[in-house]
């Protein structure tokens, strides 16, 4: 038997005293060794892992406690599901969402690039983290998550690219990179006041925050700056106007956001690019067969997210998406609330169905079966944004749950996870996006790929980390926010202030050119800090083994 539960989604429950029980039950649960009494004791106790719909450990040790060989595999396919669902949803809805908004608006490429479409390829660090808070025990879960994905990104992905490029000698822009590392080291600065003082209010988290607004000005002036002193923008900063014509749906990073105003995608270039970045043949009988595998996890998302692509218009989707959207609102919302009564339940989902056909029939009025909407296009997008952000909150939930969940099933820690298999997760697709683009784009693709992995953790730890810590905030008012005294996050920002400190010491050394050195040096800082990581949680469990 699977056992399901009401989740907080979107309301904070950090303050309740219930979950605080729990995670001191949890306490309890990993002090027995038998999967039955672990199965009992779950059975007749609040679930030790608040985050998601799915109780796991209750599967795990009720369904397959006789075979944990099979419930490990389970639970981890399941997770490598999770991970393709929700790097998946940002690209292809998220994105989309974001990418035809900052067209509505007409924004310039650098206000869309650190803005809009920043949001879009953080999507999956920042709504982990926003998860990870939303409990009071698992905070550092969201701290190593962000940190994990920073110094991934700017040790392992940029260690990559340089090592790919050696021979080839690119050079990329000093400003620009110079002016990114340092901001960066700014808010690793900010972060470290933070963690040693151990707590932050509201006015505090909205200030950590607003730094990141204050780099988009920062960004735009130079901009302007560039532009207006009719210097080659592309020599200061390519990083918001490269001219790649390559697909935002696919998740690019916000370097190539320039596409929007220089017109149409070209689709021949963007379909050449798509196969550039697998470089798989798969024959037909196995793509039939991938497609029906996906099925489950593709039309859920596709009947509730409202899409008003002309690539991917279908009127009879589009009238089912507007039609269910609000429905599933009204379910979740149901299912949120523990508040509502037996009486009351009925009445949020009728209220909900009234809407769904209400907009469906609108929407079967109001376009065409050939052609998506031209006029009124903002609902049609600020639906699609909105929906693709729920299901993108639901995945993350689900995922931080299993992970926590699969924390207490192995004995590891929770912030390792983070650090590790949450944050390589996360950051899989900028891997794949930025080495596509070094080996793809030439020297200007280059330049793009290191611009993104330095821009790219600014974003998610200013808006990420910054807007879960006004939440908790805001919801604990006035009592200040409690940051986990973990004497290892000190460990993991020192290594990664190594690593930045590296790259801005070296590459001006040798004349701004991507090489071995940089590469070489990042990767053992890398290595060094997990391998120091990997002993610290061994030997406790060697210890603990012992006696």
């Amino acid at each position: 038997m699977i056992c399901f539960r009401s989740s907080g989604f979107l309301v904070l429950s950090s303050y309740n005293s219930n979950i605080d029980n729990s995670q001191q039950d949890c306490k309890v649960l990993e002090n027995l060794d038998d999967y039955k009494a672990k199965c009992s004791y779950l059975k007749f106790n609040n679930p030790c892992v608040s985050q998601g719909y799915v109780d796991y450990l209750h599967l795990f040790y009720c369904n397959f406690g006789r075979f944990p060989l099979l419930g490990h595999c389970l639970l981890m396919l399941w997770l490598l599901v999770l991970f393709y669902l929700l790097g998946n949803t940002a690209s292809e809805y998220f994105c989309y969402s974001l990418e035809s908004l900052s067209s509505l608006l007409k924004l310039s490429p650098t206000l869309a690039g650190v803005t809009l479409l920043s949001l879009g390829n953080g999507a999956p660090d920042v709504f982990s983290s926003i998860v990870s808070f939303m409990d009071s025990g698992t905070e550092d879960v969201g701290l190593n998550t962000v940190l994990g994905g920073a110094f991934f990104v700017t040790c392992v992905v940029v260690g990559t690219i340089s090592t790919l490029m050696h021979r080839k000698r690119v050079q990329v822009n000093k400003p620009a990179f110079v002016r990114d590392v340092c901001y960066l080291l700014l808010v690793l600065a900010s972060l470290i006041l933070i963690l040693i003082y151990g707590k932050i209010n509201l006015w505090g988290a909205i200030a950590f925050s607003s730094m990141y607004i204050v780099y988009v000005i920062l960004v735009y002036i130079v901009y302007i700056f560039w532009n207006s002193g009719g210097m080659d923008y592309m020599d200061s900063d390519s990083s918001y106007n490269s001219g790649l014509s390559i697909s935002i749906l696919n998740g690019i990073e916000k370097v190539e956001i320039d596409c929007l105003e220089e017109g149409n995608l070209e689709d021949e270039k963007g379909e050449e690019f798509r196969k550039c970045c697998f470089c798989l043949r798969i024959s037909a009988p196995c793509s039939m067969l991938i497609r029906i595998l996906e099925m489950p996890l593709y039309l859920p998302r596709r009947l509730t997210i409202p899409i008003a692509c002309e690539e991917r218009w279908s009127k009879p989707i589009s009238v089912v998406s507007v039609a269910l959207a609000p429905i599933l609102l009204s379910v979740l919302w149901d299912l949120q609330d523990d508040n509502i009564t037996f009486n009351t339940g009925p009445v949020v989902c009728g209220i909900g169905f009234l809407f769904g056909i209400t907009f469906g029939v609108l929407a079967y009025l109001t376009t065409e079966k050939s052609n998506p909407p031209k006029k009124c296009l903002f609902p049609w997008l600020a639906g699609g944004f909105l929906m693709s952000m729920i299901w993108s909150y639901i995945i993350a939930q689900e995922l931080v749950g299993l992970l926590i969940s699969l924390g207490y099933i192995l004995g590891i820690s929770h912030s390792l996870l983070g650090l590790t298999v949450l944050a390589w997760g996360n950051s899989l697709g900028d891997l794949i996006t930025n080495l596509t683009m070094t080996l793809n784009g030439g020297p200007e693709g280059a330049q793009v790929a290191i611009s993104g992995c330095y821009a790219g953790p600014i974003f998610n730890t200013l808006f990420g980390l910054g807007l879960s810590l006004i939440v908790s905030a805001w919801y604990g008012y006035p009592s200040p926010v409690q940051i986990p005294k973990d004497p290892y996050l000190l460990e993991t920002l020192g290594f990664l202030v190594a690593a930045l400190l590296w790259a801005l010491f070296v590459l001006p050394m040798r004349d701004m050119r991507l090489d071995g050195v940089l590469g070489g040096g990042l990767f053992l800082i890398y290595l060094t800090a997990m391998s120091l990581r990997l002993i610290q949680v061994v030997e406790p469990l060697q210890l603990h083994t012992f006696t």
